[in-house]
């Protein structure tokens, strides 16, 4: 596809540095590191290598790289979550992983070698200036920004600055067929873990987290505030495909569903020696119902929420069985912008399970594990999970739980046949939204007579938009059953539809009305609901 869609937050690279990072914290050392770790023959054996090469080598050699492939080579025969972050890539995962930066505040999309606005985050910069979605950004301080096949990483830098330092943007309003200029002052940005949160029925709230940062405690308390506010006494938390984070956020996520002094977990060192971590008093959704959604792509900091409360017989766990991460990394910066998570101990839950599954046959095969669970049979039946009786634990009730590779759910929903699972991708990688906004961009006004909610009640996807859809959808090579899953697309599209002109919760509502996890939800909150009822429940208002 030539059109892509960039962020102007950072997009997480949890594939590029092994899926599901959990981090135990930040070496601080009062020592310097010549210091700390005494040299030694071997150390001393590569120094002399790579300054041998730097002096002598016949060529001119990047001795930078050299030192990178030599790290990486030696992490990759550890364990797949002990990493290397090169120093151009450390900025972009500090912020992720603190939840925040300084910018703008828009996302776009490179339309035709122009800034495209596909819309602004609420009160940010942009926001608060008037720039819509639709908008081009032409120049930037004068800089052409249009006309260039310009990369990502360069348009995001000269839009990103310094807190409080301005920017002058000279923009195109299509719709309007008019050019203006506007100075936006730069201010920090958050990048939201807590993707949506809203009232299921009239006492399930849902709180859908995509990773654990610095800021999701806080986030998540926000929105479990809100919806208690709003009548929820039950909870649905949606861990689905969230690779982890850091490990103190996890804990007080758990805390918040255990009483005072109930194990959350363990970790064990090299050295054997054991820390243990509890609840507090704080929790303020204790001894009332809790669902955890998580799939085979939930991982490391989302197993211990899941573990926690599934081995204190809190709460229901739903969906499929999840990566199995039981591993904690901690990150020591290496001196020049670059540093390295090194695992530094297994994490335990709290019947003494390591749910950190097989390493041993390397990278490779680790990663492909997830092949072979679809291929075995597991992701569509239960039974076909393979156990093994000696790590079989049981809970203080006298459940059964496993360890060895994943949290085994409570209550399994199994994955879609390949065109739904499809049809999911297509909307987790960007089509639907390109699509959408090529949709929106021929004509906007035809959305204005919406309010949100009467968008959510009252649009439907017509057999034009459909069609449309579909030719599009041919002409980048998509190959699917169209008719045949006609009713869980025109919901996609709708959702992406509402994302685009009014925000991510509204996306989410439209979703959930056909998935699976959320309906076994309701079966076992006892609602007695039906599909239509569910629409109905989520135009309930946040």
């Amino acid at each position: 596809m030539k059109n892509k869609m960039y962020y102007i937050w950072p997009v997480l690279i949890a594939a590029a540095l092994a899926l599901g990072i959990l981090l135990g914290g930040k070496l601080n050392f009062n020592d310097s590191p010549e210091r700390l770790f005494t040299t030694n023959s071997k150390k001393d054996k590569l120094n002399r290598l790579i300054d041998y090469i730097d002096y002598e080598y016949v060529d001119d050699v990047n001795t930078d790289s050299i030192v990178d492939v030599t790290v990486n080579n030696i992490l990759g025969k550890l364990d797949p979550h002990s990493v290397y972050i090169p120093k151009k890539e450390m900025a972009e995962v500090s912020e992720s992983m603190k939840g925040d930066f300084v910018g703008i505040g828009i996302n776009f999309y490179m339309y035709q070698d122009t800034i495209s606005v596909i819309k602004t985050v609420e009160n940010g910069p942009s926001y608060n200036k008037g720039i819509e979605g639709g908008d081009r950004i032409l120049r930037a301080n004068g800089e052409e920004l249009f006309g260039k096949k310009l990369p990502s990483g360069s348009v995001v830098e000269q839009l990103k600055g310094k807190k409080g330092s301005t920017i002058d943007l000279e923009v195109y309003r299509k719709k309007e067929n008019r050019t203006f200029t506007v100075t936006v002052k730069r201010n920090t940005i958050p990048l939201k873990s807590v993707d949506s949160y809203y009232m299921l029925t009239n006492d399930i709230g849902y709180i859908k987290v995509n990773r654990f940062a610095e800021s999701t405690y806080k986030e998540f308390k926000t929105a479990l505030k809100a919806l208690q506010k709003q009548g929820a006494t039950k909870l649905t938390l949606d861990l689905r495909d969230n690779p982890g984070g850091y490990l103190g956020i996890a804990e007080q996520m758990a805390d918040e569903f255990l009483k005072d002094g109930k194990l959350i977990l363990f970790t064990k060192n090299k050295k054997g020696k054991i820390e243990n971590a509890y609840a507090t008093d704080k929790g303020s959704f204790e001894d009332k119902p809790v669902y955890v959604l998580i799939n085979e792509r939930s991982a490391s900091a989302s197993e211990i929420v899941a573990g926690a409360l599934q081995d204190n017989d809190v709460g229901t766990i739903v969906g499929r069985r999840s990566f199995g991460k039981g591993l904690v990394q901690r990150e020591m910066d290496l001196g020049d912008g670059s540093a390295v998570r090194l695992t530094i101990s297994r994490y335990y839950t709290p019947t003494g399970r390591s749910i950190q599954r097989d390493y041993k046959k390397g990278n490779v095969d680790y990663y492909q594990e997830l092949m072979k669970r679809y291929a075995n049979g597991e992701m569509r039946e239960a039974d076909s999970i393979k156990v093994a009786d000696s790590l079989k634990y049981t809970t203080p009730k006298g459940k059964t739980v496993y360890g060895g590779g994943g949290i085994i759910p409570d209550e399994f929903v199994p994955i879609g046949d390949n065109e739904q699972e499809a049809i999911i991708d297509l909307d987790s990688y960007g089509f639907l939204s390109y699509f959408t906004f090529e949709h929106l961009d021929k004509d906007r006004s035809k959305y204005d007579m919406f309010t949100r909610d009467e968008f959510i009640r009252d649009f439907k996807v017509d057999e034009n938009l459909f069609v449309e859809f579909i030719t599009y959808a041919k002409k980048n090579n998509i190959s699917l059953d169209f008719y045949k899953y006609e009713t869980s697309l025109k919901r996609y599209l709708k959702a992406t539809l509402a994302d685009q002109l009014f925000d991510a919760n509204a996306y989410a509502k439209i979703k959930s009305k056909s998935d699976p996890m959320l309906l076994k939800v309701l079966e076992l909150a006892n609602e007695n609901f039906k599909d239509k009822d569910l629409e109905t429940t989520n135009t309930l208002n946040n």
